[in-house]
């Protein structure tokens, strides 16, 4: 065979294999996908329909939050949403200290959360109200790492599920409003000053937070753990990689952190890209949006919608971006594409033992 056509053969041969290493924009609809962190607090199944449409798989959380519906409420929207459409979505559960203290606390946490599980929920929600707003009876912040917490975990660790956990805050809740890194946070802690935890010195640290929930792990080496919104670490793959380092049962999710990310891209989208590339089994997609009942459905549908077609571009495409939680423009990290399938989909259905994916 002629030296040209078998070198001009090799050559069609690696742009083609080169090509399908990495998605691209229009993959977006081809990919099965997982966004572990959404709270469908709604009998509207418009963003369950758009999940079905994108090809994605819902994991709709409760959570122990004051703006939220009770936590019975919560469970009954996404057993709903189970309801219609029980290969597109799942849920997490959570449990409240409204009773701590009581004897009976335990053994009605335990209680709860059975039922729970005996309907489905693939683990739990810890939020940031321990740390930052329950207190004890001598007018102490209940952090994580407290014992009497320790017979409802183990409860979770013998069922086999996974706790999701939201511990302290973003660094930047420790910061003025001026000298935070993103947008969002300084929206969203100057709508929230209780939780802006500058304004607040006498409560506990950053460092105490981070603190309490690396004993909390400590404590229970057998846990199944994924830290909420990059765990807290958000500011610095590098701390971030030193925890996963630390804490082989711990992954995390994105959910309204990629910010963050994208904001480290501006400085060293390198360092990024290569953390995510050696962690992306222990790093879960997830967006923390919200919807209720109140929300106009056509336009819940459209901010996820375009949501996720943002992120996707920041994964898989090289392109140059601009997002409003972040000043100025970075680039996408143009993930390889069994990168992307990991953080999408893999990682997901190994932490939160997902079944019946495939069926999506």
């Amino acid at each position: 065979m002629n030296i040209r056509v078998i070198s001009a053969a090799i050559l069609i041969t690696f742009v083609a294999t080169s090509c399908n290493q990495y998605y691209k924009d229009e993959d977006f609809a081809s990919v099965k996908k997982v966004d572990t962190h959404m709270h469908l607090n709604t009998s509207n199944t418009a963003v369950s329909e758009l999940a079905r449409e994108d090809n994605f798989r819902l994991v709709t959380v409760n959570v122990d939050a004051p703006s939220n519906p009770s936590l019975e409420d919560q469970q009954q929207y996404a057993l709903e949403q189970i309801a219609a459409f029980p290969n597109d979505v799942n849920y997490l559960t959570s449990f409240t200290l409204k009773d701590w203290g009581t004897p009976g606390w335990k053994d009605t946490t335990i209680a709860y959360l059975k039922n729970s599980f005996d309907k489905g929920a693939l683990g739990i929600k810890i939020w940031k109200n321990i740390g930052m707003v329950y207190k004890d009876s001598a007018n102490q912040f209940i952090m994580i790492d407290n014992p009497v917490f320790d017979p409802v975990i183990e409860y979770v660790i013998k069922q086999d599920k996974t706790i999701l956990g939201h511990l302290g805050e973003p660094k930047n809740c420790w910061l003025p409003l001026e000298k935070m890194t993103v947008n969002n946070d300084r929206l969203y802690f100057k709508n929230h000053p209780q939780y802006h935890m500058f304004l607040h010195p006498e409560d506990p640290s950053y460092d105490d937070q981070i603190a309490a929930r690396d004993r909390f792990l400590e404590r229970h080496p057998d846990l199944r753990f994924v830290g909420a919104h990059l765990g807290s670490l958000e500011w610095d793959v590098d701390e971030l990689a030193k925890r996963l380092d630390k804490f082989p049962n711990m992954a995390v999710d994105m959910g309204a952190r990629i910010c963050h990310l994208q904001y480290q891209s501006k400085a060293n989208r390198e360092k990024v890209r290569n953390f995510i590339i050696k962690y992306a089994d222990r790093l879960t997609y997830g967006t923390d949006i919200g919807v209720n009942d109140s929300e106009d459905p056509g336009q819940a549908k459209d901010q996820q919608h375009k949501t996720w077609l943002s992120d996707w571009t920041y994964f898989v495409t090289d392109k140059k971006m601009s997002v409003a939680e972040v000043d100025g423009e970075f680039d996408g990290l143009k993930l390889p594409r069994d990168v992307v399938d990991k953080i999408y989909h893999d990682t997901a259905v190994k932490w939160f033992k997902i079944p019946d994916v495939t069926a999506n």
